[in-house]
């Protein structure tokens, strides 16, 4: 008998800063991302041919290559937007058992996707969430476009596990979702026992989570016809500087 899908609680954007504050998540349907993000869906449509490029990730642990992904940093301070200069990816082994400790220098995000101006929107309305959860400053971006395939069988949108990033807040948007079975976004108390589960089904759907406070990780995915995949955009938010070696 095939496993119930479970749909998120999704808040309204009013309601963002209190839920991250209460709760330490909170998911918007991709309507309210448009209100949200001052941005419309034809905008945010516009993006997701990039996922399309992406290269093999050359880092994945595991035996078969089933990740795809592109890498840039960026500073988001109020309304400003800049990004920064081409860096590798790090995160210490605290964070991440399978890939921390190294450096991770992935191809960075195409010109033309940064470009877009869905792109910038999305970056400053969750940078002005940040600010207003945590006050006012410079936020230090990593954006993650992910592809996971089923080419090989299997594909592990979160291969080290449930994990914390690091950071002060994760943005998970779902960009798009074909021929798949599987990928339940989990929640867990960082400091406690509780959790939540669900599955995001539609394009430009938005979890967002104060790293602080939780724990999350994605299900593996199985494909139910050939060529599934699940694309996703996964902006990190810092304070006071990117993660580097020896911080």
């Amino acid at each position: 008998m095939p496993t119930a899908i479970l749909p998120p609680p999704f808040s309204k954007p009013d309601q963002l800063p209190d839920a991250l504050k209460t709760d330490g998540y909170a998911v918007l349907r991709p309507s309210d991302v448009c209100t949200f993000a001052r941005c419309t869906s034809s905008e945010l449509e516009a993006l997701a041919p990039a996922w399309n490029d992406l290269p093999l990730d050359p880092y994945l642990k595991d035996t078969v290559p089933y990740r795809r992904r592109r890498h840039s940093c960026f500073v988001v301070e109020g309304k400003e937007v800049t990004q920064a200069p081409h860096r590798a990816h790090w995160q210490p082994l605290d964070y991440n058992a399978l890939h921390g400790g190294m450096k991770r220098l992935f191809e960075p995000i195409a010109p033309a996707t940064v470009a877009a101006p869905a792109w910038t929107r999305l970056l400053q309305a969750i940078g002005q969430l940040c600010s207003a959860v945590k006050g006012p400053q410079p936020w230090y971006v990593e954006a993650h476009p992910f592809r996971i395939d089923t080419a090989h069988g299997i594909g592990r949108p979160t291969p080290e596990g449930a994990h914390r990033d690091g950071v002060d807040f994760v943005a998970i948007f779902l960009v798009r979702r074909v021929n798949i079975k599987g990928g339940e976004s989990r929640i867990f108390e960082a400091a406690g026992s509780n959790g939540k589960r669900f599955t995001l089904t539609e394009p430009w759907t938005l979890l967002l989570l104060d790293d602080t406070r939780v724990i999350h990780e994605s299900t593996p995915i199985l494909p139910t016809a050939e060529g599934g995949y699940r694309d996703t955009l996964v902006l990190t938010y810092r304070a006071g500087g990117f993660q580097e070696e020896g911080s």
